[in-house]
């Protein structure tokens, strides 16, 4: 490394500013093929000097920058850098705040990089910027050389779950991802395990601390052991062709040599043995799709024996809390049967004076709280009685309004009959004072006035049938209150009755 120190040096001084002594300190004694500046506050020169160095750097594989405080665009510059790498296997960025063109520099840095297997994203704050989160996402589903990714603490959302989601559809080649210490939440999480059928190669997914609910959590799993079962039957296959075709390749070389030869059995013993290794190997083809056939067969009946193992554990669990209390029940009544019969006959008349005791004492809770509810009842029929009394008096007072306005009307009424009366007797119109007598100056005609007396009184007794309308509601709520308390009361009389009656406490008391 301390080529690469020297040339840091030299990049620093070209562009104007000074080396940190820190960095030097660290790039004195690193091992070979790693890089490790980590809590070393990188300032933007160096950044730039640093990506500057990765762009041609070929013995580097490991580089580790966390906790380095980097700067926008220091983290710029270094990804920038790693772009064009080729030799970098390992990357951490833990801990340095990566925020909106943090996430944009690694998306365009997973777009261009085919060497970066493993990605440590730890304690940044990408997901608290959408869109910059999504294109990440964009350029994570295109790449196709990434085997790790950490993105704890990330302050990732479901939105930024779903974005993940769709990723994790297009992407062949991620097998871990961690997103712990998130808030992926509920929609987040379903949107993760309906992307995971349609994914071959993740084995490993780490969603705790994410409020996510534990049936989820079970499928996520779930689909986790079917993808480990499929690399291994994967790997496993790929293992027997590849021997197997080692040693169809090798017959072909001996076939190939032996051609030479002028005799003619060793030509046909190879080709009698290279058919047999072919048709092997067919075997070997069909016992392998007959066994990827039915590990599916396999995966579809464990997953309906699983719902039926839960139904049934549900049950199970029922059916155990009902046994255990049971059993203390009547563990119970045998720890006081056993202490009745060794106390002899002062102790059993002691521990039945006990027991009558308090039996006494939850009578008496029983009837308390019969009394309680008794007490709201009186006191809710009360209020109710109070607001029909009210209803009572405004009924009545509004039939007294109604009654005189009736007499006034009726008097006006007769006025007017005998207004017309005294018209029919009168002189002939044309006689000098008939329009005097017949209509006064400044009053209403007599139709007039009765048509309104008449509006009058049927308002007022449609004032009046409403009223009394709502007095008959009122009544039949006090009558059904009554009835349900009166329900109440006996109710819980016939439960003390049934408790005094019925309690082993009664059987087990002596006889006077």
């Amino acid at each position: 490394m301390e080529e690469f120190r020297h040339s840091y040096s030299r990049l620093c001084k070209e562009s104007g500013a000074e080396p940190q002594e820190t960095v030097l300190q660290q790039l004195q004694g690193l091992p070979r093929g790693r890089l490790d500046l980590a809590t070393q506050s990188l300032t933007v020169d160096t950044c730039r000097a640093l990506g500057e160095l990765l762009q041609k750097e070929t013995l580097l594989t490991e580089l580790v920058l966390s906790d380095c405080m980097l700067s926008e665009e220091g983290a710029a510059l270094l990804l920038q850098g790693l772009c064009a790498n080729t030799v970098v296997r390992f990357l951490d960025l833990k801990g340095n705040n990566l925020r909106a063109a943090g996430a944009e520099a690694l998306g365009k840095l997973l777009r261009q990089n085919k060497s970066i297997q493993s990605l440590t994203l730890e304690w940044n704050n990408m997901g608290a910027w959408e869109d910059a989160f999504a294109t990440f996402c964009r350029a994570l589903a295109d790449n196709g050389a990434l085997r790790q990714l950490d993105l704890r603490n990330n302050q990732i959302s479901h939105k930024g779950a779903e974005e993940l989601a769709l990723a994790l559809t297009r992407n062949a080649s991620l097998q871990q991802l961690d997103l712990r210490w998130n808030d992926i939440g509920l929609l987040g999480g379903r949107a993760l395990v309906n992307c995971l059928p349609r994914n071959k190669t993740l084995w490993r997914l780490e969603l705790a601390g994410n409020n996510v609910p534990g049936d989820i959590l079970r499928a996520v799993e779930q689909a986790m052991d079917h993808n480990r079962d499929r690399q291994t039957t994967f790997r496993e296959n790929q293992a027997r062709t590849h021997v197997l075709s080692k040693e169809v390749q090798h017959l072909q070389e001996e076939k190939s040599k032996q051609v030479r030869r002028p005799t003619l059995r060793p030509e046909r013993a190879s080709a009698i043995r290279v058919g047999q290794l072919q048709e092997a190997l067919n075997e070997r083809h069909s016992i392998i799709n007959a066994l990827k056939a039915k590990l599916q067969m396999a995966e579809a009946a464990l997953a309906l024996s699983e719902q039926k193992a839960q139904g049934l554990g549900e049950l199970l669990a029922t059916a155990e809390q009902e046994q255990r209390s049971l059993a203390q029940r009547q563990a119970e009544e045998n720890r006081l049967e056993r202490q009745v019969s060794r106390g002899g006959l002062g102790r059993s008349r002691q521990g039945s004076e006990d027991l009558e005791r308090l039996r006494a004492k939850e009578i008496e809770h029983l009837t308390r709280r019969l009394e309680e509810s008794e007490k709201a009842m009186q006191e809710r029929v009360q209020r109710l009685e109070a607001s029909r009394l009210s209803l009572e008096e405004e009924l009545s007072r509004v039939k007294a309004a109604a009654l005189s306005e009736r007499g006034q009307a009726e008097e006006e009424l007769i006025k007017a009959k005998n207004q017309v009366r005294l018209e029919e007797v009168s002189p002939w119109p044309d006689t000098p004072g008939f329009h005097s007598l017949r209509c006064p100056p400044g009053s209403s005609s007599p139709a007039v006035i009765t048509g309104d007396h008449r509006e009058a009184l049927l308002d007022r007794e449609s004032e009046n049938a409403s009223l009394r309308e709502k007095l008959r509601l009122k009544e039949a709520e006090i009558a059904r209150i009554r009835e349900e308390e009166a329900q109440r009361a006996s109710f819980l009389q016939n439960a003390v009755l049934a408790y005094v009656q019925g309690s082993p406490l009664r059987a087990m008391s002596p006889q006077k």
